[in-house]
């Protein structure tokens, strides 16, 4: 079986991660703001799930036959996720991350639908777990911004 198309936007995922990560890195670090126990707090729980997730994408590349992209340079060439930077309120960075979210979990949905198609389950599960856990974050995010 063929994976160079899974493996190529399985790269993309790992890019886009690895750029959402940053963001929420940023946000944790900049907040200010009567939010600012909360959501530092939140984003620091935010990327350090982001953090599994890369690790769990690019040994996926790897397990298919694949090179995970591993440079900066590659991430953001690659990402379709934008770098955000200098973010200091709380509104702005949640409607940031919920767009990530958007994002990420329109590519998760790509990846699992050929992964069905191709018979590759584990990608498939890999996709599901993400995608599940991922809906629910979003909702809380769309929630808090209410």
């Amino acid at each position: 079986m063929n994976n160079q198309e899974t493996i190529n936007k399985l790269n993309v995922l790992l890019a886009d991660y690895q750029i959402f990560y940053q963001n929420l890195r940023g946000f944790h670090w900049n907040i200010q703001g009567r939010l600012f126990f909360e959501l530092h707090a939140k984003f620091e729980e935010l990327y350090t799930d982001a953090a599994v997730k890369i690790d769990d994408v690019a040994e996926r590349i790897l397990t298919i036959e694949g090179l995970p992209l591993h440079t900066f340079e590659d991430y953001v060439a690659t990402s379709t996720i934008p770098v955000t930077k200098n973010v200091h309120d709380g509104e702005t960075a949640v409607r940031t991350i919920a767009d990530n979210l958007k994002e990420l979990l329109g590519l998760e949905k790509e990846i699992k639908e050929l992964a069905v198609e191709k018979g590759d389950g584990g990608t498939e599960d890999l996709m599901s777990d993400f995608i599940d856990e991922q809906e629910k974050t979003l909702w809380m995010m769309k929630a808090w911004l209410k």
